[in-house]
């Protein structure tokens, strides 16, 4: 089954009847307070109660693959690609048969295609011969596989497994910076302090939830700050006004 996402994004305005808390003692790591993040993610709940990955996927082979091609390339260039690749090895056997030639001649379209082919082929190889086949439900084993790094590993841990972690991509690293929810230089520094101060309830979603917020609200080069619903929360200055 193909999952993708709702396209259901943040709110434009906050929910009814609910103020930003008051300024008081900032959650460790973070420039808000424990009752400013709860709030913000409370929004985006409301906002969107079951986000979901753009990436189209089916299982989680196919999921991890398509996380691993996306390094680099947007979500729509991956999805662009990975029809006919998964048409043709959707198993890291068919995968591994295919070959890294044919493999490239599929995704070419995505940025550093060459080398993203070679991991692909590789790490269906070692599915194969290490772990029958399937796909890891830890971090560490995931990480031992040819093209995946922490945050492709965190991804597949949620989306597939169901895990609680939070992968860092560049939308979070800005949108946790420029809030103030999770300042750090790093995405392991940003990732450390989500974990933090995130509530539990909110984790399995929080990386969808602010990946969508800065993929559509808040833009890398010209936040929306005017249908943002957690301006009053962020400590972003000086907002972005509404287009005349």
């Amino acid at each position: 089954m193909t999952v993708q996402s709702k396209h259901t994004h943040p709110a434009k305005t906050p929910r009814p009847g609910k103020k930003a808390p008051r300024p008081g003692k900032k959650a460790p790591g973070s420039k808000l307070t424990q009752g400013q993040i709860d709030e913000m993610f409370a929004r985006f709940e409301a906002a969107s109660p079951d986000p979901k990955t753009e990436l189209h996927f089916k299982d989680p082979f196919t999921l991890l693959v398509a996380v691993v091609l996306s390094a680099q390339a947007t979500d729509v260039s991956v999805n662009r690609a990975t029809p006919a690749l998964f048409e043709a090895a959707d198993t890291p056997e068919k995968m591994v048969a295919l070959g890294e030639a044919a493999v490239t001649g599929k995704i070419k379209t995505i940025g550093l295609y060459r080398n993203k082919a070679k991991n692909v082929v590789a790490l269906a190889k070692k599915l194969i011969e290490e772990h029958g086949g399937q796909v890891p439900d830890t971090r560490e084993v995931l990480e031992t596989l040819p093209g995946v790094g922490r945050k492709t590993a965190n991804v597949v841990l949620n989306v597939a497994f169901g895990q609680p972690t939070i992968a860092v991509d560049t939308h979070i690293f800005r949108v946790s910076n420029r809030t103030g929810l999770a300042p750090g230089k790093t995405p392991l520094k940003v990732e450390e302090v989500l974990n933090r101060v995130v509530p539990e309830r909110y984790k399995h979603n929080c990386h969808h939830w602010l990946i969508l917020h800065g993929r559509y609200v808040c833009k890398a080069r010209k936040p929306e700050c005017w249908r943002c619903n957690i301006a009053d929360i962020c400590v972003f200055k000086p907002k972005t006004p509404a287009p005349a």
